[in-house]
């Protein structure tokens, strides 16, 4: 019984640390796009869009 709990408790730290890496790419994304965004917008400011 015990092992089967050790088992779970590693299955759901590694979990956590995957859903950690993913959520911090889906913020790595999120940022690149609204960098392109701002971008753009800068360069409308400027008339050249």
């Amino acid at each position: 019984m015990k092992r089967l709990i050790v088992v779970m408790m590693l299955v759901m730290f590694s979990m956590g640390l995957a859903a950690c890496n993913t959520i911090a790419g889906a913020g790595k994304d999120v940022q690149k796009a609204g960098e392109k965004i701002e971008d753009k917008a800068e360069k409308c400011q400027d008339g050249n869009c």
